[in-house]
């Protein structure tokens, strides 16, 4: 029998009794030590934003590539806008991946505070002058992703037995990025390309939105793979490197990869969550074993990013 990814009604964390949120805590734990990868129902996110968010990438991959190119993020000092097909190779050794992407941000003017300080990813995003309905609803989704994020944070702090709020200054003024994704077909000629190389993901939470289409497969501990297609009404969500850290690896953050070998196109939305940028990661105490010492040493959510952005980007040049 094939395996699956489990699935997690999150509705208990908004609940006035104590009880129904410890439960979804427990449920998250289990699939972050199997996995590091589960489906959640019970979000809130209004089906409607979900399909003008994805009829808004699919026009927007639809524009010439002469209108993509002048919002290319090479011109953003914070990573937002355009990246060209192969703009980035998230495997090493591998072939730069076969899709292209857009980013967004919180929109900060010059005049912001962060903004002045150079904190990194901080700043203004690239928007398309002709579909003028995409800015607004990628605005309102960001926001309902941040406000799920720091939901599912919560439960994160209930899984390991922590207070609620335990989290709740890595939710301050977190650094977060929705990014939007176009797959084209597999090449047949070209049977080691992937739309998205083997890796780990670089933050706290990753909330995938994911069309029809399916491709996305999650490497189990038997180094096979389990495949997490679409599933109507629910998101995928993993824990990013930043999780494992925290949790000296007890909380998995896993390989996972996007091969789309459907003839068709392929479209996503991940929501990356990665915090406040001078918030420190260090190892939690109660994640480590009788006589055993932290794995990693602490760092900054900035520093974690930084460090990994030149490596995947890098790698693409």
């Amino acid at each position: 029998m094939a395996k699956s990814l489990p699935m997690i009604d999150v509705s208990g964390l908004s609940s006035s009794d104590p009880c129904d949120r410890v439960l979804v805590g427990e449920k998250i734990r289990a699939a972050c030590l199997a996995h590091g990868f589960f489906y959640v129902t019970g979000h809130g996110i209004p089906e409607g934003l979900i399909e003008a968010v994805m009829g808004e990438t699919r026009a927007l991959f639809d524009i010439p590539d002469a209108c993509k190119d002048a919002l290319d993020k090479a011109n953003s000092p914070c990573n937002r806008g355009y990246e060209q097909l192969g703009g980035q190779t998230l495997q090493e050794g591998a072939l730069p991946d076969r899709k292209e992407g857009f980013y967004i941000g919180e929109e900060l003017t010059a005049g912001d505070g962060r903004v002045a300080a150079g904190k990194f990813n901080h700043g203004a995003n690239q928007w398309p002058t002709d579909l003028p309905g995409f800015r607004p609803v990628m605005m309102a989704y960001y926001a309902a992703m941040v406000t799920l994020s720091e939901t599912l944070m919560r439960g994160m702090a209930l899984s390991l037995d922590l207070k609620e709020d335990y989290f709740s200054g890595f939710c301050d003024q977190p650094l977060a990025t929705l990014r939007l994704l176009h797959y084209p077909p597999a090449q047949p000629d070209v049977p080691e390309e992937m739309g998205a190389g083997a890796h780990t993901d670089f933050g706290g939470l990753t909330i995938l939105l994911q069309d029809n289409v399916g491709g996305l497969q999650v490497c189990d501990e038997d180094g096979g793979w389990i495949d997490a297609p679409p599933i109507p009404g629910a998101y995928v969500v993993n824990l990013g490197d930043m999780i494992a850290r925290w949790t000296n690896d007890r909380y998995r953050s896993t390989v996972h990869r996007v091969i789309n070998k459907s003839g068709r196109e392929r479209y996503s939305v991940p929501f990356f969550y990665s915090g406040f940028p001078d918030h420190e990661v260090a190892c939690i105490p109660t994640c480590l074993y009788a006589d055993e010492t932290p794995t990693y040493p602490v760092i900054t959510v900035e520093q974690h990013l930084r460090s990994m952005y030149d490596r995947t980007y890098k790698a693409a040049r």
